[in-house]
Parts: C-alpha cells; structure tokens; sequence
C-alpha cells in the first residue's frame, strides 16, 4: 500500500500476536534460545522430509519432542507465572519430555525387535511419563478441552465395563492401553502426528515463508484494486484479502490478526459500524479455514481419513469454498445497499498493474503449488517446490523489501516452528482419542443408534450433527477441530447413507464456523478487540452474515456432485446445480437482511427463507417451486418498493 494510508484515521490498538495467543514475551537469552531451537526444528522438517529417508518413528519422535519443548518454552505454566522468563515447572517438563521421548528413541529397536514388542516395567512408566508430558502441553498450548477430552477417552477405555447401556464395554487392562498409545503407530504417533510431521509442517513452512516475503501485502493491493470501487469495497475487500490469505493461513484467529488490523479500520471508515465490520472480517477469515489449497492443513488429515489423494480434496473443495465466499459477497452488497454505503474514491485505490509489476511474482509460488498438486505429485513436493520458487521469485521481483536474505529466512523458520507448536500438540493429543474409539467401537455404536432414534431421516440427523459439531470444536485449533469431528461424528452421517467425503466435509465445515458462533467465538472475539466493539454483538452479527453459508453443507450432502464426485459429471449439470445453490443462498441472503430494493415484510422473509430451503435439495419440481416462490416474492417487492418511491417523490415534490 502506498496511498491509503489516510483511510485509517482511527489507528486499531496494536494486537500482539503473542499477547493474544497466551505466549510468553520472552527477551534477551531467552529469546535466543527460542529462535535457536525453532530454526533448528524447522531445519529438522526439512532434512526428514526432503533429504533423508528417516524412519516414520524416528521421524516423529524427534520432531514431537523439540515442538513439546518449545510449547513449554513459549506457553507459561499458568497466568499467574511471569511470561518474561522461564520458571521451574518450564524446566521439570523440558526434562520430563527428554527422559520419556528420549528413553523411547533409543530402545526402540530392544522393545519391537530384541524383546519383540513385550513391554516391560521401564517402558510403562515412560509411557506413562510421555502421556502425562503431552498432555500437559495439550493444555498450555490449546486449552483444557483436549486433554481433558483425551482423559476422559483413556478413563473410558480402562472403566468400560461401568458405563451404562451402549456406551458400555469389556474395559481394558492399563498394560494393553498404555502399549497401544505409546508404542504402536496406533496412538499418539499414529497418523495424525506423522501427517503433522511430514504435509502439515511443510505448508506451514510455505505459508511463513509466503507472508515474511510480503505476499499479504500483494493480496490486500490486490483485494482492494479488485473491490475497492464496488458498493460497500472495503468490507468486499476484506473477503478476498481473508480468502487468499486465510487460504494459507488456515487458521481463522490468526487470518483475523493478519488482515484485521487493515480491513476493520478502513470498513469503518466508509460508515460500518465497529460490530458490523468485525463480523465481516471474523466471516471471511473463517471461510479461510475451508479454502483450497491447505484448508487448516485438514486437507492433509481427511486424505489420510478417507485414503484418497491430497489432490482430490483440494478439486472437492473449490466450489463449495466459492460458494461460501459468494455467499459473503452478496450479504455484505445487501447490506451496503440497505445502509447506503459507497465504495472508495478512485484515487484511493491502487492499480493492479501497478501491484502486480511490483510484486506480481509473489503470486507465482501459489500457481506453481496449485500446479504441481493437479499434476499428483505429493503435498510434500509441491510444499518444497513453493518454498524454492518463493526464494527465487523474491530475488527477481523489482521491489528489493520483499527479497529473502538471510535474516528474513531465518524468520520463516523460526515463525514456521512457533506456527506448528499447536497443531502438532493437538494432532499427538488427539491420536489418544483414535486409538481409544477404534480399540472400543464406540464410533460405530453410537453412530447406528443415533441413525436408528432418528429412524434415519437424513434432514434430522444433519440438525443434529450440525449442533454436535459446532459444540465439539468451540475453541480448538483447525485441524485439531477437524479430527474430533471427523473421528466421533462423521460415522453417524456415513452410516446414514452419507457419501464419505460428503459427510467429512460438512462436520468439518461446521466444525470451522464454531469459531464465530457464540458462546466461544474466537474469530469474532478477535475482530472485535480489533474493532473496539462488543464481542457478543460482533459474534452474533458474524453469525448472521454467515447464515446464508451455513445451508452450504447441506447442499453438498443432498448434491456431492458439487464436490466433484460421482459418475457421468458434465459442466452444464454442475453449472446448473451452481446456479441453484447461489439462487438460494442469495434467497436466504435477503431473507436474513431483512432488505433487497427496500425493507421486506415477514411474509417476504418467510417466502425467501422458504425458497432457500426448497433450493437445498435437488430436484426438478423443488428447484422449480423454490425459484417459482422468489420469482413471485421477487415481483411483489418490486412493486412494492416502485410504489413506496414513488409516493416518496410525491411527499418530496410537495415539500
């Protein structure tokens, strides 16, 4: 940005990136330390992933003990410890991690080949130890709900036999628990830990190494030369900036702290009210979570899940990530329209030439990633393959701020490994939470009972798995949020007949937009500390706005074609299905504006939340009684409002 600068008259208070995610402020030595030892982690990523041929075990185990250490680096204790410095339960865990972890890495081969996998006392306590330790970073790092939710899985597990009615079970013996958790590939280094050592950590390298390049800055000049003119641009430019940077990000608190602090003031700055523009920001930087192509690095984890291609998530993924980001569009345009609000003056806006000769390449690493994943190369190759062209492109660019030195490499490896504490602590966590609903079935139990009480009627069970879904993932991490829903609800929607990737999305959907849906919205919350606005209200207004993009997953069950799958596909039927599902969106946009031409009525209301409703599920006759319904709602509004401005000119006249 070069002549907006006066837009923001009213400076955002400054959001510390650290401060707002609980990290210490760590200085001095210690800060040293810290960079120190997120390099070298960073470095390890690489050299596991792209120049060695390290085994899965090793790999992990390596990798899981410096990203624990560091989680206890940058994560105090508690509140009430000083964030400045370490303290003595810092140390204890550090130590706690290197003697369990450790102890594994070196009698790896003695447990599984020498004594061939007969555990004895050392290896239980150390297992023990090791769960305690990851736990106890589970909590720093992503709250207590996960490592109480792993908690309960392992009481669960142990105390089968005492639970009531389905949810009861054999029990298992703490030998057999233990075993299965800490030295199989079953447990905590099962999946999900090896996806986050491998995929997940290599496009968190990527993205660091986009953003220290100054990339984000090309997508807000290019967001704003796109949107900056239309009717309400600046909240416009806010969706498009968030998508293409949410895109990378995946994480919709820190897509909020990205683009918040330049998209809320200048909303605000055309007339947007504070709760308004804080909803916009907090909508669009959740829908980053479920854009192509990291999608919170859940994408890597539903490949894994669902045994298919990394490749076919991302092509499944495109149009229901349009269809949401339209759905936006048309929400904020109504809305603009109702408080008649004007874009920005054309000398405010940059031009795209202009942008793209300056740091144009910088679009180049996403198109060279994009390319090489629809070719099938792995997420891994085409990770490094962005990396590499992010160097050169940087080198290249006319514009010397945004070449990577030295220095500023160093800063993407070290902001990579901090970026990669949570998500890895989760994805370990979690992996307690698989291992103990495959050992127990309880997956499968409650998914054929909660199909049976709703005698599969597939509409309830969707009400159902939607609020189940949006309660589970209050709080977490994207892809942590993911895996609890993907693990304990998407049976239920598969054993009712749901196509797997169908049923994956729409938990995983749901799961996203738990961060702007009250009571624990973090999106929201954040765009509203940025905003200076209530964050309830923010919340409340973020979920409004988003409303018409919750129906989205519904039309994906009842149409799966959206997301690519299924037999004889043709462009002209899933234009069709496109052009159906933006109709309704748009409906129901209108509906919960409360305004199109002018003001609607409740019967207008109801008719074109009616029409959305019917515009869900294919079909000839609901599709053409839905648009039959807008089409006559539509034509009384519009005779309706020609009236009322015309009585509005003869008062005017008159006077």
């Amino acid at each position: 940005m070069t002549n907006n600068d006066h837009l923001t008259p009213v400076e955002p208070p400054a959001l510390d990136k650290e401060a707002s995610s609980g990290t210490r402020h760590l200085t001095g030595i210690y800060l040293k330390i810290t960079t120190t030892l997120a390099i070298f982690i960073s470095l390890y990523a690489i050299y596991s992933n792209a120049l060695s041929n390290t085994q899965e075990f090793y790999r992990n185990t390596i990798f899981l003990s410096g990203i624990l250490i560091l989680g206890f680096i940058l994560f105090p204790f508690s509140k009430r410890f000083s964030t400045a410095k370490f303290n003595g339960w810092d140390y204890l865990f550090i130590a706690l991690t290197l003697i369990s972890y450790g102890y594994f890495f070196f009698n790896y081969v003695d447990l599984h080949v020498v004594r061939k996998s007969i555990p004895n006392t050392m290896d239980y306590a150390m297992a023990i130890l090791g769960i305690i330790v990851l736990f106890e970073a589970a909590r720093r790092t992503t709250g207590y709900f996960i490592p109480s939710l792993a908690t309960f899985a392992i009481i669960y597990a142990l105390f089968g036999q005492y639970f009531m009615g389905i949810f009861g079970h054999a029990g298992f013996s703490v030998e057999r628990l233990l075993y299965r958790l800490f030295m199989t590939s079953e447990g905590i280094f099962g999946i999900t830990l090896s996806t986050a050592s491998t995929a997940i950590v290599v496009f968190i390298l990527f993205g660091s190494f986009l953003s220290v390049s100054g990339a984000t800055a090309l997508f807000n000049d290019l967001a704003l030369a796109m949107a900056g003119r239309r009717r309400g641009g600046p909240a416009q430019v806010a969706v498009i900036s968030s998508a293409l940077t949410g895109s990378l990000s995946g994480s919709a608190v820190a897509n909020v702290a990205t683009t918040g602090t330049f998209t809320i003031p200048l909303m605000k700055n055309i007339g947007l009210t504070s709760r308004f523009a804080g909803a916009v920001e907090a909508t669009a930087s959740t829908g980053g979570m479920i854009m192509p192509p990291i999608m919170g690095a859940a994408a890597f984890i539903m490949a894994g899940f669902l045994g298919i291609s990394y490749t076919t998530i991302v092509i499944a993924a495109i149009i229901p990530a349009l269809l949401y980001y339209a759905a936006l569009i048309m929400a904020i345009d109504i809305e603009a329209k109702k408080q008649g609000l004007k874009g920005l003056s054309k000398e405010n806006i940059p031009q795209v030439k202009a942008v793209l000769k300056a740091r144009g390449l910088l679009l180049l690493p996403l198109i060279i990633v994009i390319g090489t994943l629809l070719m099938g190369k792995t997420p891994i190759y085409a990770g490094f393959l962005g990396i590499l062209t992010i160097i050169v492109a940087s080198w290249l660019t006319p514009d010397k701020t945004v070449r990577m030195t030295l220095t500023k490499v160093a800063d993407a490896l070290a902001e990579a490994a901090r970026g990669s504490v949570q998500v890895t602590i989760a994805c370990a966590a979690i992996g307690v939470i698989i291992c103990v609903v495959t050992m127990t079935g309880i997956g499968a139990t409650l998914a054929f009972n909660i199909v049976s009480m709703t005698d599969n009627t597939l509409w309830m069970i969707l009400l159902v798995v939607m609020l189940v879904c949006i309660v589970l993932s209050m709080g977490l991490p994207s892809t942590a949020l993911y895996i609890v829903v993907a693990v304990t609800v998407s049976p239920i929607l598969i054993k009712a007949g749901v196509m797997p990737l169908a049923a994956h999305f729409f938990v995983f959907w749901f799961g996203a937009l738990s961060n702007i849906t009250p009571p624990v919205a973090l999106a929201s919350y954040t765009a509203a500390s940025i905003a200076r606005a209530d964050p309830m209200q923010t919340s409340w207004d973020a979920v409004r706005l988003a409303l018409p993009g919750f129906i989205i997953p519904f039309i994906l069950v009842y149409n799966p074609a959206l997301l690519m799958q299924g037999d004889n596909l043709s462009v002209i039927s899933i234009g069709l299905m496109v052009i159906s599902a933006l109709v309704g969106i748009y409906a129901l946009s209108i509906a919960t504006a409360n305004f199109w031409i002018i003001k609607t009525t409740w019967f207008e209301r109801i008719a074109f939340a009616a029409a959305a409703i019917l515009m869900i599920k294919p079909g000839l006759y609901t599709d053409l009684l839905g648009m039959a319904l807008i089409l006559l709602t539509g034509a009384f509004h519009l005779l309706r409002s020609k009236k009322q401005l015309v009585n509005v000119g003869q008062v005017s006249g008159e006077n």
